[in-house]
């Protein structure tokens, strides 16, 4: 979202307007008569005030504490990526990749609490910005938008994880209305959110209040309305669970979602990244595609339990075990699988442990698997250069599983785990970047326009193809062809930055010897440009053809290509989970991409492919309402598929 020491501030300035301070005498500091506090109303005096108390809610897109201890964003990771199965978990949270989670699910109960605390504020904020009479009426208006906006994000949020939720509006909160029932349907829920995203869309401007970076704007508004518009749809139809349908309106949606993702594409200042691998490299702040994101930057406060990428954990959680992480970010061999020799995104995206099966130059190597190696990322972090797996020098195989309690695939995100130092030997050295956490960029835009026109138009509309096609054309390297200095000379200076600090800051012979730490380099870890041969993307259209039918899955091949684009696109991003529901894709995607099994198989010892042993049920992709809520809220009622859940 914003830059720490703009959300810092604003926090601040947020106490002091809504809690108030006191003065005393120094002189007679036991003798005080009174308090004098800043009144709520002082907020709405003046335009500047106004813009700094709406910090507040800003400061609720930051997890704290009180959300969740040393876990920032793992509601919104386990709900957004877990239950595709493309990203998994292990140890104590394995449950998130099987359909067990439930109505004492600690991080269903975090996200919820904070949510509603983050609507809470909105809801204030926009009671007393509704009331004033000081402010300039375009400044109102933009706050105004913004505070929707924010509150339209969170209850997005709720409703995409949850199904039905209690709706607070403007002037709301747990202490005035303590107990809410539900929304009665899915359709009132989700016309409370469009209303939201609607306003906001007509008073927000394409660039941030007064050049802030992390406001809302007319794009971001624009994206999520559309968003809402297709999740609206969707309950009117296959994922009604309980809502009566109606195929008339729910094409009515369909093309409002089209007109809103027509206006970012055409009149929106976004375009796409240059390249896919340099998406969370610090030098992407900002980048041209983000249209809604929250930018962490911990400047040269790294490495310490206290700080907030520590509390985040996308060190931790994103790193190889062998290298000092907790593994809550793996990604499946079968999502490895998937991908066409020479996308680069799955390079940019993971990295994997040296495999024999997959390396040409050993005994062990299995021709079926070929287009999974590529030399210069085999058996590396290819943003550290680090070997994974070296505790065998000589088939370094340990990592290909990492067993804690299930079978885990020895594959690691690398979106967040880019230039941090993880050594376990020496936590407190940690050395974090500028990372970026994407809620919406283009090419979410891009795949929604896509399969709104698809539904609208037929599965051979031009248009929506040429949306796939475009994307792909980024994926393979092609916009990089041409531009390879360019981008070096851009990308490449944090890299020896990081590599000299390194250097500086570990020794070799001081234990740490069994380590290999960065090195200066002279071109991107990943090289620029498309890799040698490929001069275009494969069509879209016959890839996907020919990958239905090997995969045996039952959707037409439309949804087929743009739900799998967003496989490869968004993987270990929060959209994810929701993208497949909204599409009705998930069901297919489970039963097919991962196919029930009594055991791995073996075509390769120690078989990499997932072992799926539940029927999936889509019922339970509405996830309980916490058991917290059930108790304190008897308004509140539960969804139909945790009914007998019990602590």
């Amino acid at each position: 979202m914003m830059k720490n020491k703009y959300i810092l501030f604003a926090t601040a300035l947020c106490g002091v307007l809504t809690l108030g301070v006191t003065s005393c005498d120094n002189d007679k500091f036991l003798d005080v008569d009174n308090y004098n506090i800043i009144p709520k109303s002082a907020m709405y005096e003046s335009d500047a005030n106004a813009k700094k108390g709406l910090n507040g809610v800003y400061d609720m897109m930051f997890p704290n504490d009180s959300y969740d201890g040393d876990w920032g964003f793992k509601p919104n990771l386990f709900t957004g990526s877990h239950p595709t199965i493309d990203t998994q978990a292990t140890g104590d949270d394995k449950d998130w990749n099987s359909q067990n989670w439930n109505a004492s699910s600690g991080e269903l109960l975090n996200g919820w609490k904070h949510a509603y605390a983050a609507i809470c504020r909105a809801n204030d904020y926009l009671e007393g910005l509704e009331n004033s009479t000081s402010l300039t009426e375009s400044v109102k208006k933009n706050l105004d938008g913004q505070g929707r906006a924010l509150r339209g994000f969170f209850f997005h949020w709720l409703a995409t994880t949850f199904g039905r939720v209690p709706m607070l509006a403007t002037g709301e909160n747990y202490v005035n209305t303590p107990q809410k029932a539900r929304a009665e349907t899915y359709l009132e829920m989700w016309n409370f959110i469009i209303d939201d995203f609607k306003a906001a869309v007509d008073e927000l401007d394409w660039q941030p209040m007064d050049g802030q970076y992390g406001r809302a704007t007319k794009g971001m508004a624009l994206a999520y309305l559309g968003d809402a518009y297709m999740w609206k749809a969707y309950r009117l139809t296959e994922g009604a669970n309980g809502q009566t349908q109606d195929e008339a309106e729910a094409k009515k949606c369909y093309e409002e979602a089209e007109k809103c993702f027509a206006n970012i594409l055409q009149n929106g200042p976004y375009k796409l990244n240059d390249s896919f691998t340099t998406l969370w490299d610090p030098a992407s702040a900002w980048g041209p595609e983000a249209i809604w994101v929250e930018q962490l930057d911990e400047g040269t406060n790294w490495g310490k339990w206290d700080n907030l990428t520590s509390k985040l954990m996308l060190k931790w959680y994103t790193a190889c075990p062998e290298n000092g992480g907790w593994g809550s970010l793996y990604i499946s061999w079968e999502w490895w699988s998937s991908f066409e020799k020479g996308d680069k995104r799955r390079e940019g995206s993971a990295c994997t442990g040296a495999v024999p099966q997959i390396d040409p130059s050993n005994a062990a190597y299995d021709p079926q698997y070929a287009d999974w190696y590529v030399p210069s990322v085999y058996g590396k972090n290819p943003y550290l250069q680090e070997v994974l797996g070296k505790d065998n020098p000589a088939t370094k195989t340990k990592q290909f599983h990492f067993t804690n309690g299930q079978f885990a695939p020895a594959i690691w995100s690398t979106k967040f785990w880019r230039t941090a130092s993880a050594d376990y030997k020496s936590w407190g050295d940690g050395h974090w970047s500028p990372t970026p956490i994407y809620w919406k960029r283009l090419p979410n835009v891009m795949l929604d326009y896509a399969e709104c026109r698809f539904r609208l138009y037929g599965g051979d509309d031009a248009e929506a193809w040429k949306q796939i096609d475009r994307l792909r054309e980024r994926a393979f390297g092609i916009d990089e062809n041409g531009k390879e200095q360019a981008l070096t000379d851009k990308y490449l200076p944090y890299y020896n930055q990081f590599a000299e600090w390194t250097g500086r800051t570990h020794d070799d012979n001081g234990g740490n010897n069994d380590k290999l730490f960065v090195k200066t380099r002279t071109e991107y870890p990943i090289p620029f440009g498309s890799y040698p041969g490929i001069t275009k993307a494969p069509d879209s259209k016959a890839f996907y053809t020919a990958f239905k039918a090997k995969q045996g899955l039952e959707s037409p091949v439309w949804k087929v290509a743009v739900n799998t684009e967003r496989r490869k696109e968004f993987n270990c991003e929060w959209s994810l989970r929701p993208d497949l529901q909204k599409s009705g894709f998930m069901e297919d995607h489970v039963k097919h991409d991962y196919p029930m099994r009594e055991t791995p198989n073996d075509n390769m010892p120690n078989s990499p492919w997932t072992n799926r042993n539940y029927e999936y049920n889509g019922l339970k992709m509405d996830m309980p309402i916490p058991e917290d809520e059930i108790l304190k809220n008897p308004l509140c009622d539960q969804n139909p598929a945790y009914l007998g859940d019990k602590k």
